[in-house]
């Protein structure tokens, strides 16, 4: 017998998510006293403490409390897609969900899949989130993301992915470096230039690898996690950089040009994956979006 209430759950998601109890009920319209109470009574239900309290500091979940936030958010994504089909007898689409990417991947794939996604499907609402690897990792772990697209690079067991696209990694340089002169470039004729290197994992992981199966140990001179940054100290002159995704245009942020070389030879490209926790069942929202992605990514390789 299920002996705790959606309200319950509803109260501390929000709570967790805020930080803060006091905030939870601000938010939701009601007293303090009602939400710590439901908590509380949550956590004896349950048998576990969910958050710690910190004097003036709000209050955070414990292991415990981790595990069962994702849960929760998820349980209480599918009664709300239970009470919308109740609600309603036609197909529409609607709830929210949480779609996260990885930095340098946000910029030129997120804006087309959320117009687009937006038009297809206007009764739902995609949340956009941007972080390194690491932390989408750990979104997908929390709840606090449902997907995440990213790299399939060094993805831990419990990851589920869909694959989307491959991206083949190329050389950047400055625009009248003499290798420019050739259609593509190997990368043994970089062995005695400075890198500059994009410096976020698992960027940093992928391109060293590259240059370490050609036998060349880069000299690295500049280090960023910084695209742009990256882009911008090519752009003076101050070294080649390796990367995989392209902006539209080979300028700097301050306006130099840049040239772009395929490299020679086979490499290994990046595979690009829609991420989400193996143990999270799909909301209907999410098996939609996933199947929109795969879509356009489709659509995207066969202009």
């Amino acid at each position: 017998m299920i002996r705790y209430s959606l309200r319950q759950l509803e109260y501390f998601v929000l709570a967790a998510g805020e930080g803060s109890v006091v905030k939870a009920a601000e938010r939701l319209n009601v007293s303090q006293p009602s939400v710590s109470a439901a908590i509380g009574k949550l956590e004896d239900q349950l048998g576990v403490q969910l958050l710690i309290r910190h004097h003036a500091a709000g209050v955070s979940t414990t292991p415990a409390g981790a595990q069962v936030l994702s849960q929760a958010r998820n349980l209480l994504q599918h009664a709300n897609e239970l009470q919308d089909l109740a609600a309603s007898t036609s197909q529409e689409i609607t709830g929210e969900v949480h779609l996260a990417s990885f930095v340098t991947l946000a910029p030129l794939f997120l804006p087309g899949l959320i117009d687009g996604f937006a038009v297809d499907y206007p009764g739902s609402r995609v949340h956009i989130h941007e972080a390194t690897q690491e932390h989408l990792i750990d979104g997908l772990r929390r709840g606090r993301f449902e997907l995440a697209l990213l790299y399939d690079v060094d993805l831990p067991e419990d990851i589920e992915t869909v694959a989307l696209t491959q991206l083949h990694p190329y050389v950047l340089l400055h625009a009248t470096h003499p290798l420019l002169k050739h259609d593509d470039v190997s990368l043994k004729d970089l062995e005695d230039e400075p890198m500059i290197l994009l410096d976020v994992a698992p960027s940093r992981t992928y391109f060293l690898g590259l240059m370490r199966a050609a036998g060349v140990e880069p000299d690295i001179a500049f280090s960023s996690p910084s695209m742009e940054l990256v882009r911008g100290l090519v752009g003076k002159g101050h070294g080649y950089s390796l990367l995989a995704t392209r902006p539209h245009g080979d300028v700097t942020y301050d306006g130099e040009p840049l040239g772009v070389r395929p490299i020679r030879g086979p490499v290994e490209t990046g595979r690009i994956v829609l991420a989400s926790l193996g143990k999270l069942r799909p909301t209907r929202l999410m098996q939609v979006l996933t199947a929109y992605c795969v879509q356009h990514f489709e659509d995207k390789r066969n202009q």
